[in-house]
């Protein structure tokens, strides 16, 4: 078996051997395996992480095919937590992968103890299960880095990160703040987003005959796993700063 100063050794090159053992005992949970979730997962098993936790409650689609990481034809109908766990445990058999098939939302948000995790990455799409998670992680001793929308962009070099309330150009974050202003509930601390200020109209067609939710928006592979990479990366650099 390919052990892992073999698979790590680049990265260990780089970081160094102290940072590569903080990578690998870092407690990191995903919340949305989608276009930008599914990247981040992969990129942190990749660079190290061993004790993930991954959270989704949907299946792969076929119009998951062309962005987000567990889908491809072979995949359509399984679950995407079962999907994404095993790619993860082949790019590493030693990962230790929890695999929670679930929405995460007010009626179960009670069974997760974010204070168990170092790291959580928000990767929801729903407003207000996003909101909750972001109120429920700031609370919590773990760090969070959230993904605003990565739909309808097409640009990679506006792709950036600010902190929530800096966040400029997104409908996402914006909706965001009106909500947490309209309930007068507010994130106990600061937290990390990665965003784009691009906004583009959708110009394609929807074919009836498919499974399409209304109002859903156009979005590309390149987008997404940028978004979702950025994420990791954050991640990975908060540890290496700790030396």
């Amino acid at each position: 078996m390919i052990g892992d100063s073999e698979i790590f050794n680049r990265t260990q090159l780089l970081v160094g051997s102290d940072a590569m053992r903080r990578i690998a005992d870092a407690r990191v949970i995903v919340f949305g395996l989608g276009g930008v979730g599914s990247w981040a997962a992969e990129c942190l098993v990749r660079t190290g992480v061993r004790r993930l936790t991954i959270v989704d409650s949907d299946r792969v689609a076929p119009s998951n095919i062309n962005r987000q990481m567990p889908a491809t034809t072979l995949t359509v109908g399984e679950e995407k937590t079962e999907a994404v766990s095993r790619r993860l445990r082949a790019i590493n058999p030693g990962a230790e992968i929890e695999a929670l098939q679930m929405f995460y939302s007010a009626d179960n948000a009670d069974s997760i103890d974010l204070n168990e995790y170092d790291y959580v990455i928000d990767a929801i799409d729903s407003l207000k299960d996003k909101a909750l998670l972001i109120l429920r992680a700031t609370q919590s001793s773990a760090r969070l880095f959230s993904s605003m929308g990565a739909a309808l962009k097409m640009d990679p070099s506006r792709i950036k990160t600010a902190r929530f309330w800096d966040v400029k150009g997104c409908p996402l974050a914006r909706a965001l703040r009106q909500r947490f202003k309209r309930d007068k509930t507010f994130p106990a601390k600061k937290f990390l987003c990665v965003y784009s200020d691009e906004l583009l109209e959708n110009r394609g067609f929807t074919d009836e005959t498919c499974d399409y939710k209304a109002g859903i928006n156009g979005s590309l592979c390149h987008i997404t796993a940028i978004f979702g990479m950025m994420l990791a990366g954050e991640i990975i650099k908060d540890i290496c700063r700790q030396d």
